[in-house]
This record gives C-alpha cells, sequence and structure tokens, in this order.
C-alpha cells in the first residue's frame, strides 16, 4: 500500500541525488567565535552576528532588569494587550537611529517585509523587485496580489525601462540593502532618483546593512548620507545587533497604517520584553564601542585580500564574503573539507543562489583575530589545492 507521504520520500531521494538536500548540525558549544560541532571545536565563519554583540557581558544585567520589571513574555499581539512601554521606547529609539519619524516592531524580517508589501499594494499596483532580493521580499511581492517585474540586479536603466512601461495605479521599488547571498550594496541613490523621478515608494531591506554600514552604524542611508531619506525602511535585530526581531522605519503616517493593516503584526505575539530590552542594550553597545564595526572592516579588508590572492573568483565588498565555486557537489565537498580542518562555512546552493553559482559564503566578525583569519585562508589554500580549485 502506497504510503500518503511516499512523494516526500521520492522529492527528498532526488535532493539527495543532485546534491541540493539539506542537514542541520547542531552547535553544542559557543564561545565568541569558537564553536563546538559534533565535538570538534571549529571557527565560525557563517554567523551574521557580525560584531560579536551577542556575546556581551553586558547583557546579563539587562536581562534581570526586564525579567523583574516585564517577565519573560508577552503573551498577546500588540493590538491586544501585547504593547509595553518598553515596546514603544525601543520604538522611539530606533526612529532616531534612522533618522525617521517613527518605526514599528514586528516578530522577525520575513515577518517585516510580508507585511510591507502585502499591505503597501495590492490588486492593479506594481513591485519592481531586484532579481537578487531576499526569499521574504519574492514571498511578500507574490502575496501581495500586485504585478511583480524583476529588474536585472542592481540594473538601473533595466529599471527606469520597466518604470517607463508602467500605467498602474501605484509603483513600489524593493531592493534588499546589502545583498545577502552576494555581499554588495545596493545603489541606493539611483533608487532614490527614480523613485522620486516615477512617484514610486521605495523600499529598502537594510537586514544587513543595520549596524555595518555608515560612519555609525545607521545602515545604508547613513552610507549613501541619505539618513531620512527613504520611505521605508526594514532593519533586523538580529543580525549586526546579535538579538532577534525586526522593526520598519518611516514617515509616521506610514507606521500608523501598517500598525493597523498590516497582518503579520496584527495577528502574532509581541516581542518579548526580555529581548526588547537587550536590544536597546544592542543599541547602546552599538553607540559605545566604536571599534567593533573597526574591527569588523579591518577583518574584511584581510579576508578579501587574502582570498582573492589566492586566485578565489570573491563577490561583493562588504563582511558577507561569497566565494564561488559553482559545481554543487563541489561546494560541499570544498565545505566538508574546511570543517574537517576547522572551519565552519556553509556551501549555498540553489534555489538560494542560481544554478551553476554554488559557493562557500564566509561571513566575517569583529570577534575574528588576525590568527583567525589566517587559520581561515591557509585551510581554504590547502582544501582548495587537494579539490583541484586553485
Amino acid at each position: 500500500m502506497m504510503s500518503k507521504w511516499d512523494y516526500l520520500k521520492e522529492e527528498l531521494f532526488e535532493l539527495s541525488r543532485i546534491g541540493r538536500r539539506r542537514s542541520l548540525r547542531w552547535i553544542e558549544d559557543l564561545k565568541g567565535v569558537k564553536a563546538l560541532i559534533e565535538e570538534r571545536e571549529v571557527l565560525l565563519f557563517c554567523s551574521n552576528d557580525y560584531l560579536g554583540i551577542s556575546r556581551s557581558e553586558r547583557f546579563k544585567e539587562v536581562v534581570l532588569e526586564v525579567l523583574e520589571k516585564w517577565g519573560a513574555g508577552a503573551p498577546s499581539s500588540r493590538s491586544i494587550a501585547g504593547s509595553f512601554l518598553i515596546h514603544r521606547e525601543l520604538e522611539e529609539e530606533l526612529s532616531r537611529f534612522k533618522g525617521s519619524e517613527r518605526a514599528l516592531l514586528f516578530s522577525t524580517g520575513y515577518m517585516a517585509n510580508m507585511g510591507i508589501l502585502t499591505t503597501l499594494v495590492g490588486e492593479g499596483d506594481l513591485i519592481l523587485s531586484d532579481q537578487f532580493n531576499h526569499a521574504s521580499i519574492i514571498d511578500g511581492a507574490r502575496l501581495s496580489r500586485a504585478e511583480v517585474w524583476v529588474y536585472k540586479h542592481k540594473d538601473m536603466d533595466h529599471l527606469e525601462d520597466l518604470l517607463k512601461r508602467s500605467n498602474h495605479r501605484r509603483k513600489l521599488i524593493v531592493s534588499d540593502g546589502v545583498f545577502s547571498m552576494e555581499g554588495d550594496i545596493a545603489p541606493l541613490r539611483e533608487l532614490k532618483e527614480l523613485s522620486d523621478k516615477y512617484g514610486a515608494i521605495l523600499v529598502i531591506d537594510d537586514a544587513h546593512g543595520t549596524g555595518v554600514l555608515g560612519k555609525e552604524g545607521r545602515g545604508i542611508a547613513e552610507h549613501f548620507g541619505l539618513l531620512g531619506q527613504i520611505d521605508v525602511q526594514m532593519g533586523t535585530l538580529g543580525k549586526a545587533l546579535g538579538i532577534m526581531g525586526a522593526f520598519v522605519a518611516g514617515e509616521a503616517v506610514l507606521v500608523e497604517y501598517l500598525l493597523n493593516r498590516a497582518r503579520t503584526f496584527m495577528y502574532t505575539t509581541s516581542l518579548p520584553p526580555v529581548v526588547v530590552g537587550m536590544a536597546k542594550e544592542a543599541l547602546r553597545i552599538l553607540k559605545e564601542e566604536p571599534w567593533r564595526r573597526e574591527k569588523l572592516w579591518e577583518n574584511t579588508r584581510l579576508f578579501r585580500e587574502g582570498a582573492k590572492r589566492l586566485g578565489f573568483r570573491v563577490l561583493g565588498e562588504t563582511p558577507i564574503v561569497p566565494i564561488v565555486i559553482g559545481d554543487d557537489e563541489l561546494t560541499m565537498r570544498f565545505s566538508a573539507a574546511l570543517f574537517e580542518m576547522g572551519i565552519y562555512v556553509q556551501g549555498i546552493r540553489p534555489p538560494t543562489v542560481p544554478p551553476g553559482t554554488s559557493r562557500l559564503r564566509f561571513s566575517i566578525s569583529a570577534l575574528h583575530s588576525k590568527s583567525d583569519i589566517e587559520r581561515a585562508l591557509f585551510a581554504l589554500k590547502e582544501a582548495g589545492e587537494s579539490l583541484g580549485l586553485i
């Protein structure tokens, strides 16, 4: 008798056959960038904790204070009984940080992007989306019921051609700020110019730029001298700020509308007060400890230059450092070889990246020492030579 799950088994078998089946590796212990996985100590090179803030000793006291006052959880949605003063305090700090009138907290970046795109546009409208945008943008655009036109990656001529063709009721341009699998930065000035010229709403997902880009870490808008001038900014608390959650920043009317109409805000339990308190402390750490960002960029420079010297195809310009291998199976063999040498970095395969562009996605941290970077480069050289890649 056929099992109702036979089709799942068949699809999993096919994923295994083509080298695209994923499995989880369990981190048994973590101290800074040193992790214990499968009883092996490895250096972590695939975390988005760019500044190492998640390991700050300053959180211990904050957690105890928040637990005493607010408890561990917020057992309701924000629109019922889950809006605490500590939520408003963080939103006010985030709006100042991003140079906007208001900010609104969401549970995750995925939920924030879904909320933005399914609320601001709908049937009869147009979304123009970069070819390499994050999956949350792709899914939000699909669920919005708006028409979706994809423009070539960072190709402003193509984007303008599409804008000229549009006769839709409303137009919305959406782009990652830092592209999570490419490691490059969106051309924000040109995006803003085109959005203003054609009356389009500009939405920037600044998940990987918040805390990393700009003189004070305020993100891509600060990086380009456009602080407070972007229609909609989404940022996360779970990458450079080291906690979890996300927010949307913009004009007061935008936030008020999302508060009233965004289903991913209205119908989910609010962020726990402990998380919110830690996020507030993370913003203070970001401001008071600029050495973290300086060290991050110095480490990024050292690793990028070293990987290029070895002859690898290195993409981008940020602490996300993709090294393109191409073949899916070879990419995973390379990742496994590095793991055996004490370097933990994930191989990224389709559908996350286009076919034929599988890669190792290194993420650099401020907590990496110079010797950590040198060790990773040595392992790249040794494993690359053994696999015939260099």
